[in-house]
């Protein structure tokens, strides 16, 4: 999967940034999840694992918090950066990257030994998407926490159409994987639906679908920069507009929050 992403690599979303109006909504809905987890368990350390985690945007906040993180990714140069920035950030005891992907995720980890699975920005890149679900779902413990983030296809379709790409906009639209055409860098793209069946089958009990990057791929830099204050007004609107199924409709990413089935 590349790295960095538009999500997981290079900012902090923890800090109020350009980039943090991109991952704001995960990071709050996943922060408040992990605490909820280590109440439920009663225990300050959670076993996190990052799946395709890349660089370790996500990663490094999550040790952040105190807990154990094993990241996943098929890049060995993911994960040598990695291996920088988690050293940088003084966690490293608390991170541990293992090069692999989610289809051969047990050759790497074990079943059913981790307390939360983060799956972002991997379906559309793996060949067999329910089957990398299946295998996520299955690290977990009983009651463990699944956040999964995937690229949506109504935010591309409605991309294409404000940049005046019509026919790709269709085009899209109809597309079973919802690619625009052949230059399209992304392989595959879903709808709510779509995930939520997707998790569902795989044994998780849906909590919450988020709408990622509502506005904020379509709303020029100029305009956030001009104005005082709108970056700030701007993160609001999308944390305002991510649990509405009228927006999640149209943003450029879907989040689904769940848990595991006992």
């Amino acid at each position: 999967m590349p790295d960095p992403s538009p999500v997981t690599g290079g900012e902090n979303p923890s800090r109020p940034s350009r980039a943090s109006v991109r991952t704001a909504v995960v990071w709050d809905v996943l922060k408040d999840a992990l605490d909820s987890r280590a109440k439920a368990t009663g225990t300050d350390t959670l076993d996190v694992l990052d799946t395709g985690g890349g660089s370790g945007n996500f990663a490094v906040l999550v040790a952040g918090l105190g807990h154990r993180v094993t990241v996943v990714d098929p890049s060995p140069n993911a994960l040598f950066a990695l291996e920088r920035r988690v050293a940088e950030a003084g966690v490293a005891d608390r991170v541990h990257g293992v090069q692999g992907d989610v289809h051969g995720l047990f050759d790497v980890v074990e079943r059913a030994g981790y307390d939360a699975v983060l799956c972002h920005g991997v379906l559309e890149y793996v060949d067999d998407p329910a089957e990398g679900v299946r295998n996520a779902v299955e690290a977990l413990r009983p009651s463990g926490v699944l956040s999964l983030l995937a690229a949506g296809l109504g935010g591309a379709v409605l991309a294409r159409a404000l940049a005046g790409h019509f026919s790709e906009a269709r085009q899209a639209l109809n597309d079973p994987a919802g690619r625009w055409g052949e230059g399209d860098p992304v392989p595959r793209r879903f709808t709510a639906e779509q995930l939520t069946d997707l998790v569902s089958a795989a044994g998780i009990e849906v909590g919450a679908v988020h709408g990622v990057r509502v506005f904020a791929d379509l709303v020029p830099g100029a305009l956030v920069d001009a104005e005082p204050g709108a970056l700030d007004a701007l993160l609001q609107l999308e944390a305002a507009a991510a649990e509405l199924p009228a927006f999640r409709s149209v943003a450029t990413q879907l989040h689904v929050l769940g848990e595991k089935r006992r």
